[in-house]
């Protein structure tokens, strides 16, 4: 090789170090890019879903140039909560530079997680399942929100209110490290009583009085009457309940009585002229056919009981005032349907508590 050759080469390494450290100088001093996942490749022979990691590409894929993003493995799909809705929750995002702890999560949640009468809850976004969840130790978490209930039934959101979810939210977010953007207080507030006013105009709550026609009746002869027509003993005293085959769902009915005589010595000698059967409409899916089970039991236990079916003023009901509640009712399930808010609907029940 003559000395001309040689120098023509030295010529080109030099020159193509120069073209390399100029790539990286402008990738280091240009801005940062969010990271994408590379797109799927179909093999000609196999269409299968191609994903490689850094240090194991497939042939079938050229190596990325200097000025191109490196492909990262993807992460879980983000799937949707079940404890925040936007129909209902007045939602706030919290962001973290990278993903932190549950434990680290666990100890700054707010002691209270109401904010005046509405409750709130701050979930975090699984980094592993993409699950929305309540913070746990031993789970990772990239992003974080916090929703609060804009009305139940002890009214709407107001400035005080939103002002305490406010103020409980940033002091987790300055625990974690996060960065937190709340949606505008007015336009909650204003979202809030219309929620509240539609919510009050579609609220529906029966309830009958069984009156006894003659002698009074013994607790423990009420709850022998109500077992045989599906009635268990409630949580609360005074209340037995007919309970829905749904885990975790509120009863399809409720049989109420003085409470004072649950709580007697001996119920047996307690004496009850009048129980209330009782069925929360927005609490229990149309498909259950709820309000025919009203009828069913107010009809069959006054006939064993031996009580007249009254209203709460006393008056003696008959057919035609159930078949007038009953298309009530079904124009109250389609109001409610059409704002995505159907009877036993998780956001119904939240709504309509």
């Amino acid at each position: 090789m003559t000395l001309t050759e040689m120098l023509a080469v030295a010529g080109g390494v030099v020159l193509a170090g120069v073209v390399a450290h100029g790539a990286w100088s402008a990738r280091k001093a240009g801005p940062r890019r969010a990271e994408v996942q590379l797109e799927p490749v179909m093999d000609a022979g196999n269409a299968a879903r191609l994903e490689p990691g850094l240090d194991d590409l497939p042939s079938s894929i050229e190596s990325p140039s200097l000025d191109e993003t490196v492909p990262v493995v993807a992460r879980a799909p983000r799937k949707p909560s079940a404890r925040i809705d936007a129909l209902i929750d007045a939602i706030a995002t919290i962001t973290v530079d990278t993903p932190i702890s549950g434990e680290l999560a666990l100890s700054h949640l707010p002691g209270s997680r109401r904010a005046g009468t509405k409750p709130f809850h701050i979930e975090g976004l699984n980094a592993e399942t993409g699950d929305w969840e309540l913070p746990t130790p031993g789970q990772r978490y990239g992003e974080f929100q916090a929703g609060v209930q804009m009305a139940n039934r002890k009214g709407a959101m107001n400035e005080i209110e939103y002002s305490e979810f406010v103020q409980k939210v940033q002091s987790f977010a300055d625990g974690v490290g996060a960065f937190v953007q709340f949606p505008d207080m007015l336009d909650v507030v204003a979202r809030a009583r219309e929620l509240d006013h539609f919510a009050s105009d579609h609220d529906a709550q029966l309830a009958i009085v069984l009156r006894a026609k003659s002698a009074a009746w013994t607790l423990g002869f009420v709850q022998q009457m109500a077992l045989r027509h599906g009635f268990v003993p409630g949580a609360i005293p005074g209340r037995l309940v007919m309970a829905s085959e749904d885990e975790g769902a509120p009863p399809i009915l409720c049989l109420n009585f003085e409470p004072q005589a649950a709580l007697a010595e001996n119920p047996q000698q307690s004496s009850l002229r009048e129980i209330s059967l009782s069925l929360d409409v927005p609490q229990t899916p149309e498909a259950l056919e709820p309000f025919a089970s009203w009828q069913e039991a107010a009809r069959g236990l006054a006939r064993d009981i031996e009580a007249d079916i009254c209203d709460d003023r006393g008056h003696i009901l008959n057919l035609h005032a159930f078949a007038a509640i009953g298309q009530e009712l079904t124009t109250l399930y389609r109001a409610l349907a059409s704002r995505d808010l159907a009877a036993g609907s998780l956001a119904a029940r939240r709504l309509f508590s």
